[in-house]
């Protein structure tokens, strides 16, 4: 009989996954951090507090 049980398979996705998004979400992380984007973020950030150029009928 082959190795490959349902339990075996089931945990290899699970582990495989977790490091998947855990490595995701630090590339994210270090991108958001890295010096070179903060003027864009804060400029992004202060967006919603702009006044639009034409007023809503």
């Amino acid at each position: 009989m082959s190795g490959l049980t349902y339990e075996s398979v089931a945990r290899f996705a699970q582990q495989a996954g977790t490091v998947f998004f855990g490595l995701m979400f630090l590339g994210g992380l270090i991108y958001a951090l890295w010096p070179r984007h903060k003027q864009a973020f804060q400029r992004l950030a202060l967006l919603p507090l702009e006044d639009d150029e034409a007023p809503h009928a």
